[in-house]
């Protein structure tokens, strides 16, 4: 088990704002999850006493790309410090990709009382292959190892639980924050909010 992650979300998005389910298709960050991505690598200036022995493993997908990029400007770093891996990108969520949350859920009455109702997706990917490309990721991990995990929100509950031991119907209950970061260290989880003025500042005054 690694010995510390900085595991993030990735910044609001298009698709976020407009409550449609992005899975692994793409949609751009918002001006809001521009500044998000920034202000989280800000803050993780602040955590980190030397960058430099940290990693930072990205999902490929754009969204996670633009707001690894982002948070290493927040860093003070290049981006060519970002590595990728599949195995940490969000959940497939087959047929329901790129549709709203209110409609899926309007066709589909059943669902509404139920936190997992993303992992019923039609052709979705599913809990159990989430977790067995997770584990492969943790598995090739060692005590040494100190990384900033950019993930996504259904796919960073499961990391989670998985460091965890956390039980499958206490999964959905846990946060899905873009304007907070955890830091797992020793088997013990520490939320980190942002500061709220980093949100309220202009782009060119967060890029500096």
């Amino acid at each position: 088990m690694p010995a510390e992650l900085y595991i993030l979300r990735h910044g609001q998005t298009r698709f976020n704002a407009e409550r449609r389910l992005q899975g692994q298709c793409n949609s751009p960050l918002t001006t809001l999850g521009e500044q998000q991505a920034r202000a989280m690598g800000i803050t993780l200036q602040q955590q980190i006493s030397d960058i430099h022995q940290w990693r930072i493993i990205s999902s490929p997908l754009g969204r996670t790309l633009q707001t690894s990029q982002l948070v290493c400007e927040g860093l003070g770093i290049s981006r060519t410090a970002i590595a990728t891996d599949a195995r940490v990108q969000e959940v497939g969520l087959g047929q329901w990709e790129q549709c709203q949350i209110s409609e899926i859920l309007a066709a589909n009455p059943e669902l509404q009382h139920r936190q997992d109702w993303y992992l019923q997706a039609p052709q979705g990917e599913g809990f159990d292959a989430t977790c067995v490309r997770l584990k492969s990721w943790l598995s090739e991990l060692n005590a040494t190892d100190k990384l900033i995990v950019v993930s996504h929100g259904l796919t960073g509950m499961i990391l989670r639980a998985l460091l965890l031991n956390i039980p499958y119907d206490k999964i959905w209950l846990q946060e899905r924050p873009q304007d907070a970061l955890f830091h797992y260290r020793q088997g013990t989880l520490q939320r980190i909010a942002v500061e709220p003025q980093l949100l309220r500042q202009p782009n060119a005054a967060l890029a500096g």
